[in-house]
């Protein structure tokens, strides 16, 4: 249930009722029907590919967690459902001394991670926000939630993670954003790292 005492919000964060929907490029007309998520890379068994149906049957769970904007804007307390990346990355693990993440999604964005954080007990791909299936300008129908980095870091219209030994740079990395993200650290720009 989302909590009712105020709270404080992340260092150089400002808290709003709602964030504003934002993307780069235009919203991708994807159904559960044709999506698909592949995991590649440096695996330590022969890479995957999941559907719809397969990603319903994974165990499905629900956080609450608060939405952090790079632009400094805070919404708490967003109810997400979906399943645990942990669940995936359970069905196809990285390699022995894979430490980092590129997880790609339609138009070529992509964002890097540390595998830790991706398999945080809180990073989700959900599929719906405040009891409602996500829309398409949300992510719909899959999107990656890491609760505790910006939210350049959880891809909308996820469908590909790739396993690396070393750090990649995603789309908001390659253009002078921090390679970590960290919302609590104020790990916002590449000059930071």
């Amino acid at each position: 249930m989302p909590r009712t005492e105020p709270r404080t919000v992340p260092p150089g964060q400002r808290l709003v009722a709602e964030l504003p929907v934002q993307h780069y490029g235009r919203v991708p007309a994807l159904s559960p029907e044709t999506w698909t998520l592949s995991v590649v890379g440096e695996t330590a068994g022969p890479e995957r590919v999941l559907t719809w149906d397969d990603l319903q049957q994974l165990p499905r769970d629900a956080i609450v967690a608060d939405q952090h904007c790079v632009s400094k804007l805070t919404s708490q307390d967003v109810v997400w459902e979906g399943v645990l990346v942990r669940h995936v990355v359970d069905l196809a693990p990285p390699a022995d001394g894979v430490g980092h993440v590129l997880v790609s999604a339609t138009y070529g964005y992509s964002a890097s991670l540390q595998l830790d954080d991706l398999v945080s007990p809180r990073s989700l791909l959900a599929t719906h926000r405040n009891g409602e299936p996500l829309s398409a300008e949300r992510g719909g129908p899959v999107r990656l939630v890491v609760p505790h980095l910006y939210g350049y870091k959880g891809p909308k219209w996820i469908g590909e993670i790739a396993y690396l030994r070393e750090p990649g740079r995603g789309f908001w990395e390659q253009r002078g954003y921090h390679l970590v993200g960290d919302v609590w650290r104020q790990e916002r720009y590449s000059y930071q790292e």
